[in-house]
């Protein structure tokens, strides 16, 4: 069969192109009738470009009936040629025929028409397969350790309440296996099909650090050089923080995917202090709106201690990130505190500098009005004294990297215009008197605390949160100020890195080529899931703006919508 489509489109505007597109396709079928298949394209706007491929693709190949399912895809790409070269890195799957097709609107958005004709719907394997032949590596059984070890690699955990329904199936399911220790295909796809979509991300390296071995060898490398410091002081001005051994050193980082590393001293507790300040403000705006918040609290950095008895000319504390803001913050947020801790008893005994930053806000009418100043520096010092670890701090700071949403649970726990304004509070005034040079070394927003806590937010990427008690004369942890350094000296997360011209940095998001775009061969199976997986940024078009018949096409169009 001949299939010869043309375009010769009548211009509308004063143009002298033409555009011609032929393309034959040869078919050898074993059945004696010869289908045939005719479409008109009618495009209304006048392409501004001639193009004329030299070349002919043809497919062989031999169905077993004449049935056939037409699906066709427009799925929108970024990069026109380069998107499309990748599609075409893997040869079709025996039995499919593709053909693909573009054009160019008037609004620059580039369309790549993937025709899709298959034998059977279930000739091709299905994701659950095709995860397992990647595990299997050629065997017939899989062992559990080996699924776990390979999941491991990819940055997610076990214990990731995600993959709650796999875990649990799983163990459920080796406990029925004979030697209660390999899967078959039939039991590995019971087990992992209720989270199949995140696990198909995880293996085809879809997340935001593709190659995470790679990038945690390099965290780890960085918390080594980091440990070799003695220098600094433990903050001994509050009781509970002196019992803490200079020695501790910890990093947790937990990326936007949920991707997580550890290394160190990361399951011992400690005080958030300063580091909970962005978090107070956050809630805050979130619950009030920014112009309510900003009535009584400015937007500038102080240029002076932290715990400096100072405002502004408007007689508001400078900033959320200094101590008199905070307390300010404190009272326009309503939290419950259900216990007090030892942290905080030695807090409150030792806070006579806030109990004057309070009687002096109270004095400038600086609290939102009936505000009772004790309650709200009993609640100051509660929220100073939490206790957190590395990882769970980790997560937090994902959380403000993520716009909000948390990426363990996936619940939206702050608003974005909140993380946006949180965000660049922190990248100004987040490390006291050490926030300027922060921003010009680092270019990170981050936020100290003087128990040794660093909250460091890689917007979109990924939050750190690193640990080591002994501060520099600043207030800082002079273990995470050198990593923190070394991070953006090894990888271009600086906000103003120039990702075309630093090619002496590492770039974790494009390890080894951009692994968010490479196609496999799974993907001419998987097309259909993987615009699934885009459903919030991808719009179904009418068939009216595209000029298309309605009854065999499907269309999907991104407008200008990054990944």
């Amino acid at each position: 069969m001949q299939h010869t489509p043309t375009h010769t489109p009548t211009p509308t505007h004063h143009a002298t192109h033409t555009y011609t597109h032929t393309h034959t396709h040869l078919h050898t079928h074993r059945p004696t009738h010869t289908p045939t298949h005719t479409h008109t394209h009618r495009p209304t706007h006048t392409p501004i470009y001639t193009h004329t491929p030299t070349h002919t693709p043809i497919y062989t190949h031999t169905p077993t009936h004449h049935a056939y399912t037409h699906t066709h895809l427009h799925t929108h790409c970024q990069s026109g040629c380069s998107r499309l070269a990748n599609l075409l890195k893997s040869p079709p799957a025996a039995g499919t025929f593709l053909s693909l097709n573009s054009e160019t609107n008037h609004n620059n958005n580039f369309f790549c028409s993937v025709a899709v004709r298959r034998r059977n719907p279930g000739i091709l394997p299905s994701l659950e397969d095709l995860l397992f032949y990647t595990v299997a590596e050629g065997q017939e059984k899989i062992p559990a350790h080996k699924f776990l070890t390979a999941l491991k690699a990819t940055g997610l955990r076990t214990g990731d309440p995600r993959l709650k329904e796999c875990m649990e199936m799983l163990k459920e399911t080796l406990k029925k296996t004979p030697d209660g220790v390999t899967l078959d295909r039939h039991l590995f796809k019971k087990c992992v099909q209720s989270n199949i979509v995140l696990l198909t991300q995880a293996f085809r390296k879809k997340f935001v650090i593709p190659d995470f071995q790679s990038f945690t060898s390099h965290i780890d490398q960085l918390y080594e050089k980091a440990k070799n410091l003695t220098g600094g002081q433990v903050a001994d001005y509050i009781p509970q923080l002196a019992k803490f051994s200079s020695d501790l050193w910890a990093v947790s980082l937990c990326t936007v995917d949920g991707q997580r590393h550890t290394v160190g001293d990361t399951k011992v507790p400690f005080c958030l202090q300063s580091c909970v300040k962005p978090l107070k403000y956050a809630v805050a705006v979130h619950d009030h709106g920014t112009e309510y918040v900003h009535s009584f609290i400015g937007k500038e950095p102080s240029g002076l201690r932290f715990n400096k008895l100072f405002l502004s000319d408007d007689d508001k504390p400078h900033n959320p990130m200094v101590n008199a803001g905070a307390i300010v913050c404190t009272s326009l947020i309503q939290v419950k505190a259900e216990s007090i801790c030892a942290g905080f008893q030695s807090e409150r005994e030792s806070g006579d500098r806030n109990f004057a930053i309070g009687y002096y806000l109270k004095e400038k009418k600086c609290f939102p009005e009936g505000t009772d100043m004790t309650s709200v520096l009993d609640l100051y010092f509660q929220l100073c004294a939490i206790e957190v670890t590395c990882e769970s701090a980790s997560v937090m700071a994902a959380t403000l990297a993520n716009g909000g949403i948390c990426p363990i649970s996936g619940e939206r726990v702050l608003s974005p215009e909140a993380v946006r304004n949180t965000l660049s509070l922190m990248h100004s005034c987040g490390m006291y008197d050490f926030s300027g040079q922060f921003a010009f070394h680092v270019g990170l927003p981050s936020k100290s605390g003087v128990a040794g806590g660093i909250l460091l937010v890689v917007p979109n990427v990924m939050g750190i949160m690193c640990w080591s008690p002994p501060l520099d004369k600043l207030g800082n942890s002079v273990r995470g100020i050198q990593f923190c350094t070394d991070l953006v000296e090894l990888f271009n997360f600086h906000n103003y890195d120039n990702l075309r011209h630093f090619a002496k940095k590492h770039d974790p998001r494009r390890e080894g080529g951009d692994q968010r775009h490479n196609f496999g061969p799974m993907d001419y199976e998987s097309l259909q899931q993987e615009l699934a997986l885009k459903a919030p940024l991808w719009k179904k078009v009418s068939p009216t703006e595209t000029d298309q018949d309605s009854s065999t096409t499907v269309v999907y169009r991104m407008d200008k919508v990054a990944e």
